[in-house]
């Protein structure tokens, strides 16, 4: 360990390090002459054996007593030819033997399988157990109880020190001078931060061994994760294909586009006083669009990935019990629970009392404080929440200003002298595009500011322990998060185009004195608005993602180390390379879960808008595990390591989303996409005894007289095409299911209106239980522990028992035998009396 520091503060400094010797560290200072900047000085710690067996003892840290007798599974078989390419050699897949472990005891050092006491205990534990030290221990002198004054994290706030880190064991591009050094980054670097590794296997037991179990498990659930979307992908990219080679078969679009059908057709204005009269054979190119997502594969993609979704949570669950076990980790949460007390709740907390349990007095918030302090940080949350709202009723009300300027300026199409891309452009398009853009920004610039407020409202919380701070900050940050990235696509999912009215009597935003009238879907619905909104924000936010952690770093250490990094290793030393690095903070691995699972949302809740999503996703996350590897390879200093057993309060978002995606699905299908109301008039409403899709466009258009829209909602007289001619053409359609004019009922909903609203309720219904019934069926067919897992959990701690009790029964014999001995030889020494067999009876 490593604490830089720069000439301030010295009584601080002074009485810190005193304390820290105390507690049996070993210190050892570096002049600053000799550093790069002649300005710096390093402070190296070491902690002797004494130190480490004793904390090892208060952590509860687990250590081998007995070489594994469990065989492992042969790996060779029929299958071994074809994923010998995508293995790793085996001394870096386990670089350690596997061993039964039990939790360290100093009292019984010779229980345990100790060859070298300077190696007994792995780098990461090292580190572990030294910064637990720093954290506690305080800088104020013997004689001076102040109790504010504890802990490194203090002294790097205050200015005392600059930066406090654990080494690297080498340079990344080659290995260590020092043959006793393993040399781990090296191998770390080579066999899996760079990107031609991108189709190996990860080390994830040198991860763990190196960085500690929590990296170690975030790289097991990334790498999974990516495993399970390859499946996801070719699903998706099979209904993909399908609705392109069923392009001919699309009747719907082939009437839209004839001349004869959709040519006459004439439609009424999209918006007031700009928008102009238009045929609905415009409309051609976003119709076949539309058909590439909105088919009959969308509802079998969607009911698959609400079966995906639950087998990728099974088995990350198995995969996870594995892990716990293999790394030691099965019993460790109640032990971090009673143990790792945050040194700030201790800090704050003035009051105490009796813990029934430990018989001790303990820190605790009291309950008015704990209100107050959840009031406060409820009403900060909420605050954030409304101004991402109002921010998305700014987008909303900007799409509907510009789309009326649009399609004014683009009534006569001079964008289609564009070469390629000229003709996709639409009014619709260019709205939709520029307001997810726009969206997009704002997304970005929210964020930046509410990471720093999720922190402080946290921290104003105090909690008690890291486990419960980083869950109560991961809560914080999702649930904005998912306001923030979601809330334009639930608009146009689930708003857009539902309350717009009719010809007469139209729907506006704020009321008719704002003039914003409520947005329309196209005559093939809202669903490829919802497809584009999806892939901007989804690939904007990975393009930004990978460019933020890979380039920012890069830059940010190539100025960092300008004056260092030409002197050879043996005068830059292993500190100061270290030193020129970015500090990898105790946020480093949220947002790396943040960013995948939120990607995780828009792959689940609005699949079935884009079932390309996966596939990006998958290429995304290819390209993530190895820029995440290179970065904290190369680019971060070593973090501290520390242990957790799962991926936290994240599997239990996990599941949310997972439950909510079947929602979101269906109600896609059923409101966004056209998919009921063409099923209602194939079976239903088809003329003649032929069951066809002929005819439904026309179907599906109601009609009004040109002559009763009111002055307001007509478009201005020179807006109006060359074509239009208000003598010829006396009635204009719009998208809805109403009585024509002139009926006793006109423009009220007709009876197909209802029985297309009955079948998309009962597809909701169905299509939640079928799916719904065969998550629970799947999440209890497949356990969450492996039946091998179990046996070997049992065996371990019938083991450890079986151990531990023939260890004491040896001990007792010999201290037995050792103090019989000494009676003996104590008597012999002794006139004869008659008390020597009392003696003698005593000791045995």
């Amino acid at each position: 360990m490593i604490l830089c520091v720069w000439f301030v503060i010295q009584e601080r400094r002074r009485e810190f390090e005193a304390n820290l010797e105390r507690a049996g560290l070993e210190l050892e200072s570096e002049d600053k002459s000799e550093s790069d900047d002649r300005k710096t000085h390093y402070l190296k710690i070491h902690a002797p054996w004494e130190v480490l067996a004793t904390y090892a003892d208060v952590l509860k840290i687990k250590v081998p007593f007995k070489e594994s007798d469990i065989i492992p599974k042969a790996q060779e078989g029929p299958q071994e030819w074809f994923t010998r390419p995508f293995r790793l050699p085996d001394n870096i897949m386990t670089p350690e033997p596997d061993y039964f472990t039990a939790t360290f005891d100093k009292s019984k050092v010779d229980f345990f399988l100790i060859e070298d006491k300077e190696t007994f205990f792995p780098p990461s534990t090292r580190n572990r157990i030294v910064y637990y030290i720093l954290t506690r221990c305080p800088y104020y002198k013997e004689d001076r109880k102040e109790k504010d004054k504890t802990g490194i994290k203090r002294l790097l706030n205050n200015g005392t020190y600059t930066s406090a880190y654990p080494l690297h064991d080498c340079r990344y591009w080659k290995k260590s001078q020092d043959m006793q050094c393993e040399s781990e980054r090296f191998h770390l670097y080579k066999n899996w931060a760079r990107f031609l590794c991108f189709y190996k296997e990860q080390p994830l037991n040198l991860i763990k061994k190196y960085y500690g179990e929590k990296i170690g498990i975030y790289f097991a659930w990334l790498g999974f994760y990516t495993e399970m979307l390859f499946f996801a992908a070719v699903m998706g990219l099979i209904c993909f294909v399908y609705g392109m080679l069923s392009y001919d078969d699309n009747i719907t679009s082939k009437e839209i586009c004839d001349s004869d059908i959709g040519g006459n057709i004439v439609m009424c204005p999209l918006c007031d006083k700009k928008c102009s009269y238009w045929k609905l054979n415009s409309t051609c190119l976003s119709s076949w669009q539309s058909h590439l997502f909105d088919n009959e594969g969308t509802v079998f993609f969607a009911m698959f990935m609400g079966i995906w979704v639950t087998l990728f949570l099974e088995f990350w669950k198995r995969r996870q019990a594995r892990l716990e076990y293999e790394w030691d980790l099965v019993d460790f949460e109640e032990e971090q629970q009673q143990l790792q007390i945050r040194p700030e709740f201790e800090l704050k907390c003035t009051h105490s009392r009796f813990n029934r349990i430990t018989q001790e007095m303990e820190p605790y918030l009291p309950l008015p404080s704990k209100c107050a302090r959840f009031c406060l940080s409820g009403a900060t949350v909420l605050f954030w929440t409304f101004l991402i709202v109002a921010c998305i009723m700014g987008v909303i009300a900007y799409r509907l200003a510009v789309y009326a300027a649009f399609a004014s300026v683009m009534k006569d199409s001079p964008t289609s002298k564009i070469q390629l891309v000229g003709s996709l452009i639409t009014p619709q398009l260019a709205t939709s595009v520029t307001a997810s853009c726009i969206n997009f920004a704002i997304i970005l610039v929210l964020n930046f500011l509410y990471e720093h407020v999720a922190i402080w409202i946290t921290d104003m919380e105090i909690p008690k322990t890291h486990l419960e701070y980083e869950n109560k900050l991961t809560t914080k940050m999702f649930m904005f998060q998912f306001v923030n990235y979601y809330s334009s696509c639930f608009y146009v999912a689930f708003f857009k185009g539902k309350f717009v009215g009719h010809p007469g009597n139209y729907t506006y935003m704020f009321g008719k004195w704002s003039r914003l009238r409520n947005e329309e879907c196209d005559p093939g619905g809202c669903l490829i608005e919802l497809s584009t909104q999806l892939v901007i924000v989804m690939a904007g936010k990975q393009m930004v993602g990978n460019v933020q952690e890979a380039l920012l770093p890069l830059l940010r250490n190539w100025w960092g180390s300008r004056k260092g990094r030409s002197h050879p290793e043996c005068t830059y030393s292993r500190w100061e390379q270290d030193h020129d690095l970015q500090n990898f903070s105790q946020f480093g691995l949220f947002y790396e879960y943040l960013e995948m699972v939120i990607q995780f949302g828009f792959i689940t809740l609005f699949v079935a808008s884009f079932p390309l999503a996966p596939l990006l996703a998958l290429f995304n996350n290819i390209l993530e595990v190895r820029v995440d590897a290179w970065k904290l390879t190369t680019q971060f200093r070593r973090p501290v390591a520390a242990k957790a057993r799962n991926i936290g309060a994240w599997e239990e978002i996990l599941n949310v989303v997972a439950i909510l995606s079947v929602v979101t699905n269906a109600f896609i299908v059923a409101f966004t996409s056209d998919m009921i109301p063409r099923l209602v008039y194939l079976y239903a409403y088809h003329p003649g005894s032929e069951a066809t899709m002929r005819g439904y466009i026309t179907n599906s258009l109601s009609f009004y007289n040109i002559s009763q829209i009111p002055l307001d909602n007509q478009p201005e007289p020179e807006e109006n095409p060359s074509w239009f001619n208000s003598s010829t053409f006396t009635r204009c359609s719009y998208r809805d299911y109403r009585y024509p004019p002139g009926h006793k009922n006109q423009y009220t909903h007709t009876m197909q209106f209802w029985h297309i609203l009955a079948a998309k309720l009962a597809f909701i219904i169905i299509m939640e239980h079928v799916v719904f019934v065969v998550k629970f069926f799947v999440a209890w067919l497949i356990p969450d522990v492996p039946s091998e897992v179990k046996a070997r959990i049992k065996r371990e701690r019938y083991l450890v028992q079986e151990y531990l009790h023939n260890y004491e029964v040896e001990k007792l014999k010999f201290q037995l035998s050792q103090s019989f001995s000494l009676s003996t030889e104590t008597a012999s020494l002794l006139p004869s009396s008659p008390n020597k067999h009392k003696v003698l009876s005593q000791v045995i």
